[in-house]
């Protein structure tokens, strides 16, 4: 620790950001509000539905679409990792925290209802992936002002808790989302003009849904978190001004706190693999085991239960053995059971008298994976909220969506690797299980990154100066 450090800056961020320490119940339900709103675009437009319908043969063939989707969203990934540190920074000085998460939510909710306008035909692919991509940048943004926030609202003794509650409630919302569309839109019990398949109109109403969703539940944060008090005067920095004294306080933290940057880099990796986990569960269940888009969401929906359930217990234990704990018990269960999936597949086996099918294997096991993903989730984002110092939390959870960002090849690339090398020595259907292998070796990695680093007790982060 620094010893010029001021001795304000060594107390936990929750109890210098948030004006009571007690935190009130009313802000965090409508904090958490916002998770829950999100689900729309995380669940129904980036993983199950919309994104299936960008990458279907209406659009030119599924490999087509599908490389151009993946180009689309690594052009957004740079942009974030490029850009998420300098927005968390200056949201921090100027005190503008609330207002950058309310203009990115609306960005984000105007992208998604566009894309009401894209027509399943191939000239109409740019303008989807381009609409999704777009939205993926602007919710990065959103993002890191939302995780910021979290020290607004909670105590050093609840904020594990608190976190956990939010991503809970995200999941949940995920759940309502899924049962809504998959009601309304996907199979719909009554007939009606959203119900229409013709020009892709139900899934095409299903991003005006999502649009609708995510803005009315984004709103009530916006009322009742109180705006972030300014912590610097005049107009601070330039654009890029603002980047030399990024490296200036990176460069900082790690003199005085090097521990809270192997965080970030272990913490990257291993997000790399939860996301995988979510990204490529939908693709697995039905290329290796046969599942039908219905079955897809339906599994989707019991996989947020079980991962809401998850996200609050870990909460919970987060406050009593702390976040680390937490995450490497759940790194340990994914590769437990993500191991199972692999080994097993989609044979049939005799256990007990009782015929074990292929689909049996990804249900059970499969929810198991979801059990654990939102605890280490949640944990992480604790963690870093943790360690933030009063006025820099935003800048913090910006270098923690640019190393998340920075590392987001990796599990694809070992995913598709991992299938590359096994499709010549498998028989057709079956190399896309040791896809599994490639998201196993990414946890597996920041798992081990991740023993050595000290936990957030044992680690502190100067106040850095802003010139």
């Amino acid at each position: 620790m620094n010893s010029a450090a001021a001795p304000e800056a060594m107390r936990p961020a929750s109890e210098l950001e948030s004006g009571d320490p007690a935190s009130h119940k009313g802000r965090i339900l409508a904090w958490a509000a916002w998770d829950w709103g999100s689900a729309a675009f995380n669940a129904v437009m980036t993983t199950f539905v919309f994104t299936v319908y960008l990458t279907s043969n209406a659009f030119g063939g599924e490999d087509r679409a599908s490389a151009v989707l993946g180009g689309a969203l690594a052009i957004a990934g740079v942009a974030v990792a490029l850009l998420a540190p300098v927005t968390g920074q200056r949201s921090d000085a100027g005190g503008r925290r609330k207002l950058w998460l309310g203009v990115n939510t609306a960005a984000v909710a105007l992208l998604t209802a566009l894309c009401f306008f894209v027509f399943p035909r191939p000239e109409f692919l740019l303008l989807g992936v381009t609409l999704i991509a777009l939205a993926n940048v602007f919710f990065e943004f959103a993002g890191v002002n939302y995780n910021a926030m979290l020290t607004q609202i909670s105590t050093p003794q609840n904020i594990g808790k608190v976190s956990g509650f939010g991503w809970g409630m995200g999941y949940l919302g995920g759940i309502v989302a899924l049962l809504l569309v998959l009601q309304l839109f996907v199979q719909p019990r009554f007939e009606w003009f959203g119900a229409s398949t013709a020009e892709g109109l139900n899934i095409r109403l299903v991003a005006v849904f999502s649009a609708l969703w995510f803005f009315i539940f984004a709103l009530p944060v916006l009322f009742a978190v109180p705006e972030l008090p300014r912590t610097r005067q005049g107009a601070g920095p330039g654009f890029l001004a603002s980047y030399r004294l990024l490296v200036h306080r990176i460069k900082a933290i790690y003199r005085t706190s090097p521990h809270t940057i192997y965080f970030l880099l272990a913490s990257a990796v291993y997000r790399d693999g939860l996301a995988a986990v979510f990204t490529f569960g939908g693709i697995i269940a039905a290329g290796t085991f046969g599942f039908e888009l219905k079955d897809v969401i339906v599994f989707a929906i019991f996989g947020n239960v079980v991962a809401a359930v998850g996200a609050i217990v870990g909460g919970f234990l987060d406050d009593r053995i702390g976040p680390k704990g937490v995450i490497t018990g759940s790194l340990l269960g994914l590769l437990i059971a993500g191991t199972v999936i692999l080994v097993l597949g989609n044979g049939r086996y005799s256990f007990f008298g009782m015929d074990w099918a292929g689909s049996t294997t990804f249900w059970i096991f499969g929810l198991f994976l979801c059990l654990f993903v939102g605890p280490a989730q949640s944990s992480s984002r604790a963690y870093l909220a943790r360690l933030a110092p009063h006025g820099e939390t935003g800048e913090l959870f910006g270098l923690y969506a640019t190393t998340g960002r920075a590392v987001s090849f990796l599990a694809p690339a070992l995913f598709t690797l991992c299938i590359a090398i096994a499709a010549p020595l498998s028989e057709p259907g079956e190399a896309q299980r040791w896809g599994i292998l490639g998201i196993m070796a990414v946890l597996l990695a920041g798992l081990l990154l991740l023993l050595p680093v000290k936990a957030p007790d044992e680690t502190e982060i100067a106040v850095v100066p802003a010139a």
